[in-house]
C-alpha cells in the first residue's frame, strides 16, 4: 500500500508526534508498504530524502518564527507548498495525518477531499491550556472550524485515550469514526538494564553515583511539567531533567541535573541510567515518553487523568498524581525510600510494555485502519 504520513514536525526536529511517526514509517516501511512522510524543514534542508529504513521524506520550505519566538509548536509553509502536497496525495492510496491543528494537516486533507483520497486522522491531544488567552483562543477558533472540518471529512479519527476520543465528539467526530490506537515504542532500544550497566551509563553521564535519581524528559514547557517537576525538588532524590533547555537566566536547584536535548538512541542510555521517571504533563493522549520509560523497567510517576482508563493501568504500581510539586515529590520520595517497591513497579512497567506497547501490534492495527477506509 503507499502510504503518505503528514507530520507537522519530524526528526532531526525532537517530539514525541515526530517520534510516533517517525515510528510508523519504519516499521510500515519494513512490512513492505511504499512510505512517504511530508512534513516541515525546521532542522533540516527543504527538498527530499531517503531514509535508511527505505522510507522517503519529503520537507516543505518553512518559517518557524511562531515557535522560537513563544515555544509555540506551529511551523508555516510556503504558500505554494499546496501544489507539492496535491501531487504527494495523489499518488497515494491513504493518506495519514497527524493532529488536527498544524497547517500540514489542513493541506493534506483539502488535497484529499479534492482527489477523492481517503485520510485518517491520529489525534494526539485534546485542547492545550496555555497561560495566554489568545493561543488557547486560537486553538478554540481553529477546532471549531478548520479542525472541525478534517475530523468530519476523516474516514478514520485514532486516539490514544478516552479524554481525546471527548475531545473528538465535541469538535464533531461520529462514534463509528473512532478507533483506540495504542502508540508502538522500540522495545530494542528501550529495555532494561542490569546493575553493573546501570553504574557504568552513570559515570558515563557524570551523574551520582549513589542515590535514586529521578528522570523527567520532555519540553521544558508547562504543559510537559516542567515547572512542577522543578518544584518538587529537595533531599531523598536527585532529578534529572532532559528533552529541552532551560529558561535564561536560570539557576538549577540543588539536587537538580539538566542533562538537555539528545537524540533517541542517547535517551534509551539515560533512561537506563536512572531508577524511577516523572512526568506529570496536561492535555497528553498518553506520553510516548512515559511508554519508553516503561519499556526500559522504570517506576513512573504521571498525571491521573481519566483518559488513561483505556490502559488499565494498576494504581498500586503506577504512580498517579495530581500535577503538583507537593503530590510529585510524595510520590518520589515514597518511591525512592522503598527498594522492594521500586522493583516491583519497574517490573509491572517492562511486563505492561511488552504486552501493550508492540510496533508489530501497532502496525498490524494501522493496516487494518487503512484497508478498511480504502475499500
Amino acid at each position: 500500500m503507499r502510504v503518505l504520513l503528514v507530520s507537522h514536525y519530524f526528526p532531526p526536529h525532537m517530539g514525541g508526534i515526530e517520534n510516533v511517526v517517525a515510528g510508523e514509517a519504519r516499521h510500515l516501511a519494513k512490512a513492505g508498504h511504499d512510505v512517504v512522510v511530508l512534513t516541515t524543514s525546521p532542522g533540516a534542508r527543504a527538498g527530499t530524502e531517503v531514509s535508511d529504513d527505505g522510507y522517503r521524506v519529503v520537507r516543505l520550505p518553512t518559517w518557524n518564527g511562531v515557535e522560537r519566538a513563544t515555544g509555540v509548536p506551529f511551523p508555516l509553509v510556503a504558500p505554494w507548498s499546496f501544489a507539492r502536497v496535491a501531487r504527494l496525495v495523489r499518488a497515494a492510496d491513504v493518506v495519514h495525518v497527524h493532529d488536527l491543528l498544524y497547517v500540514t494537516t489542513w493541506l493534506a486533507a483539502v488535497a484529499a477531499r479534492l482527489l477523492r483520497r481517503p485520510y485518517v486522522l491520529t489525534q494526539h491531544v485534546g485542547l492545550v491550556a496555555h497561560p495566554s488567552r489568545v493561543v488557547e483562543g486560537v486553538q478554540k477558533l481553529v477546532h471549531a472550524t478548520l479542525g472541525r472540518a478534517v475530523v468530519t471529512g476523516a474516514g478514520a479519527v485514532v486516539h490514544l485515550n478516552g479524554a481525546v476520543a471527548e475531545f473528538l465528539r465535541r469538535v464533531g467526530a461520529r462514534p463509528e469514526q473512532l478507533r483506540f490506537v495504542v502508540n508502538g515504542t522500540d522495545t530494542d532500544l528501550f529495555h532494561p538494564a542490569d546493575p553493573a550497566a546501570k553504574a557504568a551509563l552513570r559515570a558515563e553521564f557524570g551523574l551520582p553515583r549513589d542515590g535514586v535519581l529521578a528522570l523527567f524528559a520532555g519540553r521544558f514547557v508547562p504543559k510537559k511539567g516542567f515547572d512542577v517537576v522543578v518544584g518538587a525538588a529537595g533531599e531523598g532524590y536527585t532529578l534529572v531533567l532532559a528533552g529541552g533547555e532551560p529558561p535564561q537566566p536560570w539557576t538549577a536547584p540543588a539536587g537538580v541535573v539538566v542533562a538537555g536535548r539528545m537524540p533517541p538512541e542517547r535517551l534509551a542510555d539515560l533512561y537506563r541510567a536512572c531508577d524511577v521517571f516523572v512526568l506529570p504533563s496536561v492535555a497528553e493522549g498518553f506520553p510516548l515518553t512515559v511508554q519508553e520509560a516503561m519499556a526500559t523497567g522504570l517506576p513512573v510517576v504521571i498525571t491521573d487523568d481519566p483518559g488513561y482508563a483505556p490502559y488499565g493501568l494498576d494504581r498500586e504500581l503506577v504512580g498517579l498524581v495530581r500535577p503538583t510539586s507537593e503530590q510529585v515529590r510524595a510520590a518520589l520520595l515514597r518511591i525512592a525510600g522503598d527498594a522492594e517497591l521500586r522493583a516491583r513497579m519497574g517490573a509491572y512497567s517492562a511486563d505492561l510494555a511488552a504486552r501493550r506497547f508492540s510496533w508489530a501490534e501497532h502496525v498490524r492495527t494501522l493496516e487494518a485502519v487503512y484497508t478498511e477506509v480504502s475499500a
